[in-house]
C-alpha cells in the first residue's frame, strides 16, 4: 500500500528496530553516495562499509572512527551473509553497469539481479530488519517492456531486495547531482570540454536532479526512523528541467559559455559514441542511460521528503556544491578512471576470471531443481555424438538431486569437468555446483561454481557460472570452451521457452 498523505507514512504495526541507532551495513560504501552516507551515519552508528575492490585496510586508514570495513563479493551468497552478520539495517547503493571480471558473458541487467538476490536472502538468513535502497525514478506505465533496460533492471533489483521478507524502504531519483557521481561527471565534462554541442531531441526530456546531500538525509531518515512504512518513494529536488537546460545551469555556474543547437535526428548510437568520447565514460556505462533518457524522470509525489522535513536543495546551490567537491578533491570526480575504462574497472581477481549469466524461463509449477535436473538431462541429449555426461544421485526422496556429475568427450577416458553438488549451500530455488574436477578445471583452487535460481520476476530463473579460472590459455578459451558455454547455454534457454509456451497453452 502507498498512501496518499505523508502523514500516514508511518504506522503503529511497524517491526520496531532493536535501538534508536542500529548497526547499519552500507553495500557500495565505496562509491560516491556510499562514501557520503557512511560518513554521515558514523557520527551515530556502528557502520559496516562492505566493499568489493578495494582493501578493507586500507578504507579504514582513511574512514571516520565507527566504520568497519568488510570484503564482500555480492555474487557470492556466501560473502554476502558473512558481510551482513551483526547488522540491522542493510543499504543497497550497488549497480552492475560494468564488467565484473575479465570476460563477462551476459546482460547488466542479470548481474544486478543475481547481486540483489544474494544481498536479500543473506539480508534474511542474519536477520536484518530493514533494507534501504537507491534506484532511479520509474516512469508510469502500463507497459514495463517500453522502459529502457537501466530503468527496468532498477525495478527488477527492487523487487528482488524485498522478495526475501525483509521490510525494503526503496528511494526512487533521478540524477543525483554529486562530484564523483557518473552522470553528473559525464554531463559536466560535456559542458566542460565541448565549447558548442548538438543537442538532439533526448536532450529536452524532462528531468527532476537531487542534490547528494539531500538523498544522503533521506537516507538516513530511511535508516533511522523506525516507524516508516516500507514502500517506493519517489524524490526530486524543487525544479524540473530539460537535460539541455541543466547543462546550460552546469556551464553558468561554471562561468562558461556554451553554443547549443537543438537537432530532431540524432541516433542512440551516436549519442553513445559522443558521451563516451568527449566525457571518457566506458560505453559500456554509458549505453544503458542514454537509453533511459527518452524517459521523463519526474517524481510522482514528494511524500517522503514532506514526512521527512526535506524539501530539497535549490538546483542551482546543488550544482555549486557538486563543482565545489570537484575542486576541493579533484580524485572524487574520477568515477571511470583509464583502466576501468579498457576493462571495466580495477579487476582485483585472478587474471583469467570468467562469470557467464543467462536468463532463463521457469515453465509453470516447476523451480530450480528442476531446471538443474533438465540441464543435465537436455545437455547429453543435444551432445550425444560428441559428450557423455555421467550422474551420480545420492539416496534421497524419490527424486534425489545429483551428488556429483562429470563431462566427458566420448573418445576419452578422463573427465573434462566434474561437479559436485552442495547439499549444505543449496536449496529447491538455488541448486549449487562447485567444479571440482577435469581436465578443464582451475589449475588452482578456487571457487568456480555452476548455480540455478529463481527470482522475483514471475517465470524467470537465472544460470550462473561464477569465479571460473580457465586452464587453456585466455585466446583459445575465447575461441573453444568459452563460446560452446555460450552457445550450449544460449540452446538450453531456447528450450526452456519452448517447455514454457506449452506448458502455458
Amino acid at each position: 500500500m502507498e498512501p496518499d498523505d505523508a502523514a500516514e507514512l508511518a504506522r503503529d504495526d511497524m517491526p520496531e528496530l532493536t535501538r534508536a541507532f542500529p548497526t547499519v551495513a552500507v553495500a557500495g560504501a565505496t562509491g560516491f553516495v556510499g562514501r557520503a552516507l557512511t560518513r554521515r551515519l558514523s557520527a551515530d552508528h556502528d557502520v559496516i562499509g562492505l566493499g568489493r575492490a578495494a582493501a578493507p585496510e586500507a578504507q579504514a586508514a582513511a574512514s571516520p572512527p565507527g566504520v568497519t570495513w568488510r570484503r564482500c563479493d555480492l555474487f557470492s551468497l556466501l560473502d554476502a551473509e558473512r558481510a551482513l552478520a551483526g547488522a540491522e539495517v542493510a543499504v543497497y547503493l550497488v549497480h552492475s553497469m560494468r564488467p565484473s571480471s575479465r570476460l563477462t558473458q551476459g546482460q547488466f541487467q542479470d548481474l544486478d539481479l543475481i547481486c540483489a538476490d544474494n544481498f536479500a536472502r543473506a539480508a534474511a538468513k542474519q536477520g536484518v530488519r530493514r533494507i534501504v535502497y537507491l534506484g532511479g525514478l520509474v516512469p508510469k506505465t502500463r507497459d514495463e517492456t517500453n522502459l529502457s533496460p537501466h530503468l527496468r533492471s532498477r525495478l527488477e533489483v527492487e523487487r528482488a531486495l524485498g522478495a526475501h521478507g525483509i521490510p525494503l524502504v526503496a528511494l526512487r531519483a533521478s540524477m543525483v547531482i554529486g562530484a564523483g557521481g557518473a552522470s553528473f561527471e559525464m554531463m559536466a565534462r560535456l559542458v566542460e570540454r565541448l565549447p558548442a554541442m548538438i543537442c538532439p531531441a533526448w536532450t529536452e526530456t524532462a528531468t527532476q536532479p537531487i542534490a547528494l546531500a539531500d538523498v544522503v538525509r533521506l537516507l538516513a531518515f530511511a535508516v533511522d526512523d523506525p516507524d516508516l512504512q516500507p514502500g517506493s518513494y519517489d524524490v526530486g529536488g524543487p525544479e524540473v528541467v530539460s537535460y539541455r537546460r541543466l547543462m546550460a545551469l552546469t556551464a553558468e555556474r561554471l562561468g562558461l559559455r556554451r553554443r547549443m543547437a537543438s537537432v530532431t535526428l540524432f541516433s542512440p548510437g551516436l549519442s553513445r559514441l559522443w558521451v563516451s568520447l568527449f566525457s571518457g565514460a566506458p560505453r559500456a556505462l554509458v549505453a544503458p542511460l542514454v537509453q533511459s533518457l527518452r524517459h521523463p524522470m519526474v517524481a510522482s509525489d514528494h511524500r517522503l521528503q514532506t514526512y521527512a522535513g526535506i524539501p530539497g536543495t535549490p538546483l542551482s546551490d546543488a550544482i555549486d556544491a557538486a563543482l565545489a567537491s570537484r575542486r576541493h578533491a579533484p580524485h572524487a570526480a574520477r568515477p571511470f578512471p583509464r583502466r576501468a575504462a579498457r576493462s571495466g574497472h580495477p579487476l582485483t581477481r585472478p587474471p583469467g576470471d570468467v562469470r557467464s549469466v543467462q536468463r532463463l524461463a521457469l515453465p509453470g509449477g516447476h523451480d530450480a531443481r528442476w531446471i538443474a535436473d533438465e540441464y543435465l538431462r537436455w545437455i547429453p541429449e543435444q551432445l550425444r555424438f560428441l559428450l557423455r555426461v555421467e550422474v551420480a544421485r545420492a539416496p534421497g526422496d524419490s527424486q534425489p538431486p545429483p551428488a556429483s556429475c562429470s563431462f566427458r568427450l566420448r573418445f576419452m577416458r578422463r573427465p573434462l569437468l566434474e561437479l559436485r553438488y552442495s547439499a549444505e549451500r543449496s536449496t529447491r530455488d538455488r541448486p549449487l555446483f562447485y567444479v571440482t574436477g577435469g581436465l578443464l578445471a582451475p589449475r588452482e583452487p578456487s571457487r568456480s561454481r555452476l548455480e540455478f535460481r529463481e527470482i522475483a520476476e514471475p517465470g524467470t530463473a537465472l544460470a550462473a557460472l561464477h569465479d571460473y579460472v580457465p586452464r587453456l590459455p585466455f585466446a583459445i578459451y575465447l575461441a573453444t570452451q568459452g563460446l560452446v558455454h555460450h552457445l550450449v547455454m544460449s540452446a538450453f534457454a531456447r528450450h526452456l521457452r519452448r517447455l514454457a509456451h506449452a506448458a502455458a497453452s
